[in-house]
């Protein structure tokens, strides 16, 4: 979306809200009376954020099951969380300094949202933000681009861990001043994201706003159905109808869900997403292959450790590559063009298909979202295991006395906000550009952004509080399975951890081009598993074998 195009679209947002009136079931919608753009209308409460549990306000903005926020919510939870920012920055202090903000616009969120938020701040500091809105999949070429040519256009960006390796790693960031650490309260971060993510040679670069990890969505009433329960028991299936604990027990119950129905629509098992997505899309092959390909006696999954061989041809990832093959077909119609949009948001939370990997979108979009008819029906876990897992060190299968291996795959570390180093030559501009990344990543504006559809996901201590989100209108299992789902995820002790090392979305995207391919049946899954292999190799070399071997060991905490 363009910056010229933003008002249009919040007017669009809250006619949406109007025509979907009590889709979905999702209850009746908030009043829409201040329901436009700007306004002092929209910051004439500011005893508001000081009237009792300023986190229970945000949670009531605009309140569960009264449909998708807009415009206004997002600058009346901005105006909101404003303290914070006062206490370091005088009204009007920044007057006259213009920040470029580069960053996502993924189903209109995330920039969208950062616009809404940093309205009030805007207004108070007296800065001017001007936007460049990447789509998911033209953003790591655009950020690649910067880098290379030496051209790095904007002050502050949202960008992922991955990302630092290229990055932070090249001097290109501003290293975080010390009362910003406090402002957001970083001791609050859930383990897997304090230092070393954010940080490189032991300065700290980042501000999260987001912990990504993927978690098993499922519908829960497909998978308590009587009738396919029986079903399911006269055709001869091993177990109980219910929900796969393994990608084994994934793949039995994609197969047999083809043909079937309930409530007189048709029914699908697991959706993959097989389209190029700009190298983010390789990340759901990878939630398929790590329970088979992260072995709980080996920290690493993706290359061996002390070469840097890449893994991705070994039996673990080509078994995952041949399971896409092999449900495809069960899948939906043209599923070969489903990228992960497509999966998440068209698809499961539109009432089409049983299983999906995601982030935590699904979770959040689920019950506060006009386009979701799965909020009463959905439920959560870490990703499947798998019946045996592939010891890369002694080249055989391995069944665990424990049982299955779950291998919860952190995928992506969650996006933050960094400040170029472009700026630390005017202490102003500095000052102002990190003020703007520390107000989108407070504590309190976190929970909301987690409890509301915005691209981000629980990456706090302090946002797993469960009567917190029951007291805002939260089904009480519902909220309980979800958050569970994302903490044992981050705490899991043999979570797939991905690499910061400089180049990684090249290897993802070189995967993600022949994965197309493959899944298209251009050669079979060792074929097109052996040419990626081939070009990651070609790549280490590129960008230097030694250092991505030291650089990758540190990733893996040793």
């Amino acid at each position: 979306m363009k910056t010229q195009d933003y008002e249009q679209h919040s007017k669009w947002l809250a006619s949406r809200r109007g025509i979907l009136k009590g889709a979905a079931g999702l209850g009746a919608l908030a009043a829409t009376g201040a329901l436009g753009m700007g306004g002092a209308s929209l910051f004439a409460q500011p005893a508001m954020a000081q009237a009792g549990d300023l986190r229970a306000q945000l949670l009531a903005v605009p309140g569960v099951g009264k449909g998708s926020p807009t415009d206004a919510d997002w600058q009346k939870v901005g105006e909101m969380v404003l303290d914070a920012t006062k206490k370091n920055v005088k009204e009007g202090e920044f007057a006259g300094v213009e920040l470029t903000f580069m960053g996502l616009n993924n189903q209109n969120l995330h920039n969208m949202l950062f616009r809404g938020f940093l309205k009030p701040w805007e207004a108070y500091t007296g800065a001017k933000i001007n936007w460049i809105d990447l789509a998911q999949a033209d953003y790591n070429a655009r950020l690649q681009q910067s880098i290379a040519t030496g051209t790095v256009d904007f002050d502050v960006i949202e960008m992922g861990a991955p990302f630092e390796g290229d990055v932070c790693g090249k001097g290109l960031a501003s290293e975080m001043p010390d009362w910003v650490k406090a402002q957001i309260d970083m001791d609050d971060y859930v383990g897997y994201l304090k230092a070393p993510v954010g940080t490189w040679n032991g300065k700290t670069y980042r501000v999260s706003i987001d912990g990504d990890c993927h978690t098993f969505n499922h519908r829960t009433d497909v998978f308590a159905d009587a009738d396919l329960a029986k079903a399911w028991k006269d055709e001869g299936h091993e177990g109980e109808w219910g929900v796969p604990k393994t990608w084994q027990q994934v793949q039995a119950a994609t197969k047999f869900l083809k043909g079937k129905k309930l409530g007189g629509q048709d029914l699908y098992g697991y959706l993959d997403a097989p389209k190029a997505w700009g190298g983010f899309g390789f990340y759901f092959l990878g939630s398929r292959a790590t329970a088979y390909a992260k072995h709980p006696d080996d920290k690493a999954w993706l290359f061996d450790a002390d070469t840097m061989k890449p893994r991705i041809n070994n039996p673990a990832w080509v078994r995952a590559i041949q399971d896409v093959i092999d449900a495809l077909p069960s899948e939906p119609a043209d599923q070969i063009n489903a990228d992960p949009n497509t999966t998440a948001f068209q698809q499961f939370l539109g009432g089409t298909g049983s299983m999906v990997s995601w982030w935590g979108d699904v979770g959040s979009n689920a019950k506060t979202s006009d386009t979701s008819v799965v909020g009463d029906v959905t439920g959560f876990s870490i990703l499947p295991g798998s019946d045996d897992v592939y010891n890369a060190k002694t080249g055989q299968w391995d069944k665990l006395a424990s049982g299955p291996n779950y291998a919860p795959n952190m995928a992506f570390l969650g996006w933050g906000v960094y400040v170029m180093a472009r700026v630390d030559a005017d202490e102003k501009k500095k000052k102002a550009a990190w003020s703007a990344a520390a107000h989108l990543g407070g504590k309190d504006i976190a929970l909301w952004m987690s409890a509301y559809p915005s691209g981000f996901q629980p990456y706090r201590n302090s946002q797993f509080n469960i009567p917190e989100w029951v007291a805002a209108g939260y089904d009480e299992a519902f909220i309980t399975a979800y958050l569970n789902a994302n903490k044992d995820s981050y705490n899991h002790p043999n979570a797939a951890i991905e690499p910061r090392i400089p180049g990684i979305f090249q290897y993802y995207s070189i995967a993600e081009d022949e994965l197309a391919k493959t899944f298209a049946g251009q050669g079979t899954a060792q074929e097109g598993a052996d040419k990626i292999a081939a070009a990651w190799e070609k790549l280490t070399d590129q960008i230097g074998r030694d250092k991505q071997i030291e650089l990758y060991k540190a990733s893996l905490g040793g």
